[in-house]
């Protein structure tokens, strides 16, 4: 008999933006100079699943099933804005099993839609979260790309200007979105 799923539930309001195309060496040099204290390097692989009908998709949600080095992570996402950075409301647990668990969605009619791979590197300066994508295998194409995680839009951009970027260089587009952007810059 395998181990049951262990469920810790979490609340949280996710507000953060993406800044494309940028220079690891140069940002790394800086958030070493802020004492920012390295939090996490691995990989990430993530699942996503949705009715047929994509009517998670339809109605603004994301389900996902997400392993971050040790941890397994089921999620549901709900958009609350995409205007000048990504908001999301987030209800996560984590489970002792992705195979179990994604097994456990498929039988509730969740087939997954998507699935993808990224190497992350975090950092963490203050409440603030500073971290390195880089997606691997389908989606190598993509170039590495910075994520900046706050509590609020204020300090998502006052971190984004300490880095070297201004506020338009922050993105709120999401993965579809950003493999598209590359796709096309390909062609």
């Amino acid at each position: 008999m395998s181990a049951p799923i262990i469920m810790l539930h979490v609340k949280m309001e996710e507000i953060e933006v993406k800044i494309l195309d940028v220079n690891r060496a140069e940002v790394k040099k800086k958030l070493i100079e802020l004492g920012a204290e390295k939090v996490f390097d691995g990989e990430l692989s993530a699942s996503y699943f949705d009715f047929p009908d994509m009517s998670i998709r339809k109605s603004k949600g994301l389900l996902r099933l997400r392993t971050e080095g040790e941890k397994i992570i089921l999620n549901f996402k709900e958009r609350i804005s995409d205007e000048k950075v990504k908001i999301r409301k987030e209800h996560e647990v984590e489970v002792s099993s992705f195979e179990t668990t994604k097994t456990i969605l498929e039988k509730l009619g969740f087939p997954q839609w998507l699935e993808f791979k990224k190497r992350r590197i975090s950092y963490k300066l203050g409440t603030v979260k500073i971290e390195f994508d880089k997606y691997l295998d389908a989606y190598d194409f993509i170039p590495e790309f910075l994520e900046i995680e706050a509590t609020n839009e204020e300090d998502i951009f006052k971190y984004a200007k300490i880095l070297g970027f201004k506020e338009e260089d922050c993105s709120t587009k999401g993965f579809l979105a950003i493999a598209d952007f590359y796709k096309k810059k390909l062609s």
